[in-house]
């Protein structure tokens, strides 16, 4: 089965999609996006998603394509043409196309909006279970990493530098040796008594979506959940670590450079969490 996209308006073969090439996203990645996890052909947390593309695109002073309801349509309908049911779709909205400048055109062109629908899955039992290393670095992109804006190239070298080392993430560190989030994902920390910590939301941080649902989840079981700033030392002395996004769910972290969590394999609080966001996302929660 050939894949679909969306542009603009039209559903069209994956590779006949095309947008200008004045567009302001190719030109300046002056745009924002979400990936949403399938699960069933449902869109899981799909409101949350399309209120963070709002709040980002207003950051932005970007008008939305579509209304919420609508978005949510188009998204279930490219997902549908694509015969996707357990997968990702991916959206992303654009200033659009005018002539290049800088600033914003005088008059705002229609913003252009694409969505594209692929199959995937989670990470596997056995890589859930034997968890994965993160390299840490110091944080090097712009100061407003709460917008979820296309201008990846930080996050891309970033992770590109911890696959280089064979870590699975990197863990990017502020100025004050706290760590902000992973190159796509949120960073948590199990205390010794058990409890979780993650950082608030700020602008050195994306809001999750899986973050915000598994707090959700956790406090639910009875879990106590620390949002605040934790530092690498304490990352590295910790009883467990695990990192979460739309598509790792909770992946546990059993190595931060070169020091081993734990006995080297996934903790038993990390396990449960993913127990519990499985069952969330198959929708037995």
């Amino acid at each position: 089965m050939s894949r679909i996209a969306y542009v603009n308006g039209r559903y069209v073969a994956h590779r006949d999609a095309r947008i200008h090439i004045e567009d302001r996203g190719y030109q300046f990645a002056d745009g924002a996006y979400e990936v949403i996890w399938l699960s069933g052909g449902r869109l899981v947390d799909g409101q949350w998603h399309l209120e963070r593309l709002a709040r980002s695109l207003g950051e932005l002073e970007i008008a939305l394509p579509a209304g919420s309801r609508a978005l949510g349509f188009i998204a279930a309908e490219t997902a549908r043409r694509n015969g996707v049911a357990d997968g990702i779709v991916y959206l992303q909205a654009t200033r659009g196309t005018a002539r290049r400048d800088h600033p914003f055109p005088a008059r705002a062109p229609r913003p252009s909006l694409v969505m594209t629908s692929r199959r995937a899955a989670a990470p596997a039992a056995a890589t859930t279970e034997a968890g994965v290393g993160v390299l840490s670095m110091a944080d090097f992109r712009w100061d407003r990493c709460d917008i979820k804006a296309i201008a990846l190239v930080g996050n891309v070298l970033a992770k590109q530098r911890a696959r280089e080392s064979g870590a699975y993430e990197a863990w990017l560190v502020d100025r004050d040796g706290m760590v902000a989030e992973g190159g796509s994902t949120n960073a948590w920390i199990v205390t010794a008594s058990g409890g979780l910590v993650t950082r608030a939301p700020d602008e050195r941080i994306l809001a999750g979506i899986t973050r915000r649902r598994l707090i959700e989840l956790a406090r639910g079981a009875g879990i106590p959940v620390e949002e605040r700033a934790f530092s690498l030392e304490e990352a590295k002395a910790a009883r467990e670590a695990f990192i979460t996004s739309t598509t790792c769910f909770v992946l546990p972290v059993s190595r931060i450079d070169d020091t081993v969590l734990g006995n080297g394999r996934a903790g038993g609080v990390s396990l449960e969490l993913r127990r519990l966001y499985d069952q969330f996302v198959a929708g037995a929660l």
